[in-house]
């Protein structure tokens, strides 16, 4: 390390001891504190919040949601900067892109800022400009951050995370989102997926015009998705607005598994009939597996399935250490006790989801990075929708979609497998069933069996053990009849049936019919 840089590392780490000094940080860290520290701390401890803000996965929830309120504009970098950063990247002069280029950003945040523009072929665009070293700003203050870290007293937010886990993270995402390549990627990619929706468009991207450090793409003049009154003046109807949005959004959460990230109204356009999403630098992903658990946790909710509800949880996570069942389910429970009996069609998803992620943070279970990327698309959608048009659930809008693709695309073939596969291992599993009571109750008789039991009094016990209860009957009924059956079809009984005797062909009959009522309600119950 040169001197001039140990002597810039030094002056800047004595800016934010004197800040945290001010806070009190000695006195403890609380959210309104971090989020004051961040914005006395300037621009890129300004985009460190709004990047924590999406990190729920690490950071409590409390401290999340306060630092969704950083201001977003800060203070525009000089226009020689903007016109040195694109010359730079152009390796050009700037007239020999652009016709014009206004000199007045249409914003600016800690990253980058915007400029209209005009190419040389006469398109307007939009070009968003990198801010002049940048990166290596944000990678001297990260590394500040954790030195500064080894200052904190243990008696605060300290104790509740580890927050150079905190900082590695922050730095991993900050650098993916200084590289506007990957937000060139993320619009190629949002447009095909959505090359079929009629109503849905993104900005033209011109990617010969796009580098690292310089984005262009078309210029949006359209209404921002909570400008009501002139949207209505323009002739277009909230309800369909609201409709088409959520339907969308729905879309890309469940089917496309590749969701905008941060749906605030300032990235959501309307024009032409069409809803426009810009601000592609932050996307989320959910793998077929993630969407697949989160419904069955939502559905479990909805059910009020404990047992559900945990088969997710345990699927979805990874664990720190061994988990405490006992106190999970317990923490389920009590998740569930606040929900009631709640409708699953009033069902607020960004809270369950919220909630879920809180029960997995206290019981050390690490969450999947889509997870918590998803509760906050999710809370900023449920809010411009409840704004725009109140009367749309969107739970609603994701059960009419999830009925309209439930033959489509092959599903009804998982269904009948995934039923056939499940029947045929109750069957197999049944036949072990009276050899395993003999043994355990031989146990018993003899002494040598103890039962220890560790009951949890919710109120869905009662109704999980009938269910449990009702399958083992059945399932001993449909065992009964076929071997029963077969013995009979070993003899020479009559009359005759098909060539068999005619008792033991009822007997069969009897229960593949059982089979197929087993199989179906099966069915039904997943569909719930």
């Amino acid at each position: 390390m040169s001197k001039e840089t140990s002597t810039e590392y030094g002056t800047r780490l004595k800016e934010i001891m004197s800040v945290l000094k001010k806070h009190s940080i000695a006195r403890g860290v609380t959210p309104e504190k971090l989020r004051l520290i961040l914005e006395d701390l300037g621009p890129t401890y300004i985009k460190l919040g709004q990047i924590m803000s999406m990190h729920s996965d690490v950071l409590p929830k409390r401290y999340c949601d306060e630092l969704m309120r950083l201001r977003s504009d800060v203070s525009p970098m000089p226009f020689e900067q903007v016109r040195e950063v694109i010359e730079a990247s152009y390796m050009c002069p700037l007239g020999e892109v652009f016709q014009e280029i206004d000199d007045a950003p249409l914003g600016s945040a800690s990253i980058a800022q915007v400029h209209r523009a005009v190419l040389e072929s006469g398109e307007k665009v939009v070009v968003k400009v990198q801010r002049q070293g940048i990166y290596d700003t944000m990678s001297r203050d990260i590394g500040l951050l954790h030195k500064a870290v080894r200052f904190l007293p243990p008696v605060n937010m300290k104790g509740l995370v580890d927050l150079d886990l905190v900082l590695d993270e922050l730095w991993s995402v900050a650098q993916e989102e200084m590289n506007f390549l990957n937000e060139a990627s993320n619009m190629e990619e949002f447009a095909r997926l959505n090359r079929e929706v009629a109503f849905v468009d993104v900005p033209v991207l011109y990617r010969e015009f796009t580098t690292g450090q310089v984005l262009v793409m078309e210029y949006i003049d359209g209404f921002g998705i909570d400008e009501k009154e002139r949207l209505l003046e323009n002739g277009y109807e909230l309800a369909e607005v609201g409709s088409k949005l959520a339907d969308n959004y729905v879309k890309q959460i469940m089917e496309d598994g590749f969701f905008h990230a941060d749906p605030h109204p300032g990235n959501v356009k309307v024009r032409g009939g069409k809803i426009i999403w810009i601000d592609m630098g932050m996307m989320g992903r959910l793998s077929p597996r993630d969407k697949e658990l989160i419904a069955g946790a939502v559905q479990g909710v909805a059910e009020n399935d404990v047992g559900q509800i945990l088969e997710s949880v345990m699927a979805l996570g990874e664990f720190k250490e061994k988990p405490d069942q006992s106190r999970l389910y317990a923490d389920i429970g009590n998740l569930l006790t606040r929900y009631g009996t709640t409708d699953i069609g009033k069902i607020d998803i960004a809270g369950i989801i919220e909630d879920l992620m809180e029960v997995m943070k206290d019981n050390k279970i690490i969450m999947p990075h889509g997870l918590t990327m998803l509760a906050r698309g999710m809370s900023h959608m449920e809010g411009v929708i409840a704004d725009i048009s109140p009367e749309i659930n969107m739970v609603e809008v994701a059960s009419a979609r999830i009925a309209g693709n439930l033959l489509a695309g092959g599903r009804w073939k998982k269904e009948l497998k995934s039923g056939g596969r499940s029947i045929y291992r109750s069957i197999h599993k049944a036949l072990d069933i009276p050899a395993l009571a003999a043994d355990l109750l031989r146990g018993f008789l003899k002494g040598q069996n103890r039962i220890n039991l560790d009951l949890h009094a919710t109120e869905d016990l009662n109704a999980m053990l009938t269910k449990l209860v009702k399958k083992l009957v059945m399932g001993f009924l449909v065992t009964a009849l076929l071997i029963s059956s077969s013995i009979i079809c070993t003899t020479d009984m009559k009359p005759k049936l098909w060539g068999i005797p005619a008792l033991g062909a009822f007997g069969y009959l009897l229960a593949l019919g059982l089979a197929v009522w087993i199989f179906l309600s099966h069915i039904h119950t997943k569909r719930k």
